[in-house]
């Protein structure tokens, strides 16, 4: 098989998963306990919260969480309960269905404008702003057409407009990805496992201290009362050695999968399948549509040799169109034929020429059905 669909989600890292098997048959204890098993284990969930810790700012902290979606979703409700609030029509759904719950009750939403690679357009953004906002999500990399968005620029951008804004920003796609460092003007930073290596069902909200949070799950007071349950000991072990892994060779990684993306492109045919990501996106994905087909059965012809791929966002796909190719202001017949190619590091030259081969193969053969 060869896995096209790195931005839905990853392989688990063998190593880090088997550096930590014991913990599913003898360090198997509650972290909240207080004889030695569950001390010990607390000390592996603490590790693995320095390990992150140490990507980002001294400032912040990290609450660990089920996922990106909870993340998202933590930071949301929490600053998202007077005047107005911003985002844009690009983000993942996380975001972006939870900025439309908030418009059910009562709250003024504000969506900013795309560009037609899928990135925020600022000007449409800094419109939005005035003195009455009191928070902006703004999404770091697009999930469905990889643009990269500058938040630390958009960020200082919208504080010179109103220096009291809370700034969120969903960073599942980048951590580990894209070689950055958050500013001081980006407030709090969604973060997923999965997508890196990890396992599902982890994820974490990385905020500055001095921002309080009101938990939504109640119970036993875990991660300092700001998220209670169990935690995810196996999970939470795992992210932080594959984050650190990831952080260790990050600009090398960055240019590997650059490469991949490159000779994947090169090998396409371009007179069939039409690239919709920008020059300057993510390299790690690749949007593109075969105009007039159905990207759904070209995907699923593809499973046939063994190529999967996806058709855009996994967490909407139930959807006909792309929620996000139809604000770029894509026609109808573009948004049928959606694909998304998504990279990471480890595939092979071989592998990425077989599978665009085999997508163009696919294309054509389609196409010659369809008359």
């Amino acid at each position: 098989m060869i896995y096209l669909d790195n931005a839905a989600t990853t392989k688990p890292l063998q190593s880090a998963v088997k550096n930590y098997e014991n913990l599913l048959t003898d360090c198997f204890f509650n972290p909240s306990s207080t004889y030695g098993g569950g001390i010990e284990t607390k000390k592996i969930i603490e590790r693995s919260r320095e390990k992150i810790l140490k990507l980002f700012p001294a400032n912040y902290e990290v609450i660990f969480t089920a996922g990106g979606t909870e993340a998202d979703n933590t930071a949301i409700f929490n600053y998202s309960k007077r005047g107005n609030i911003v985002t844009s029509k690009g983000e993942h759904s996380a975001v972006f269905e939870s900025f439309n719950e908030l418009k059910k009750r009562g709250l003024e939403v504000r969506f900013a404008n795309l560009n037609e690679d899928g990135s925020v357009n600022k000007q449409s953004l800094l419109s939005l702003i005035d003195d009455k906002t009191t928070f902006v999500s703004i999404v770091h990399v697009n999930n469905e057409t990889g643009a990269i968005n500058d938040i630390n620029d958009l960020s200082k951008s919208v504080k010179k407009k109103n220096s009291s804004v809370v700034f969120h920003s969903d960073g599942v796609q980048a951590f580990g990805k894209i070689p950055y460092s958050i500013c001081d003007s980006v407030d709090m930073y969604s973060i997923s496992a999965h997508k890196i290596g990890g396992l599902k069902g982890t994820g974490a909200l990385i905020k500055k201290k001095r921002l309080t949070i009101s938990p939504y799950i109640f119970g036993g007071g875990q991660e300092n009362g700001m998220r209670s349950g169990t935690e995810n000991v196996f999970g939470i072990s795992i992210f932080g050695d594959v984050a650190k892994l990831h952080y260790e060779n990050i600009r090398q990684n960055y240019q590997e999968v650059k490469k991949l993306k490159q000779l994947f492109v090169d090998n396409l045919d371009r007179e069939n399948v039409r690239i919709l990501s920008g020059n300057n996106s993510s390299p790690y994905v690749l949007s593109l549509s075969a105009e007039g087909l159905k990207g759904e059965v070209i995907m699923h012809m593809l499973e046939d040799f063994g190529v999967i791929i996806g058709t855009g966002s996994a967490c909407s796909s139930r959807h006909r169109h792309s929620r996000i190719l139809k604000e770029c202001g894509y026609r109808d017949s573009v948004l049928d034929g959606a694909l998304r190619v998504s990279f990471i590091d480890g595939i092979t030259p071989d592998e990425v020429i077989f599978a665009c081969e085999k997508l163009n193969e696919c294309v054509k053969k389609l196409k010659g059905i369809m008359g």
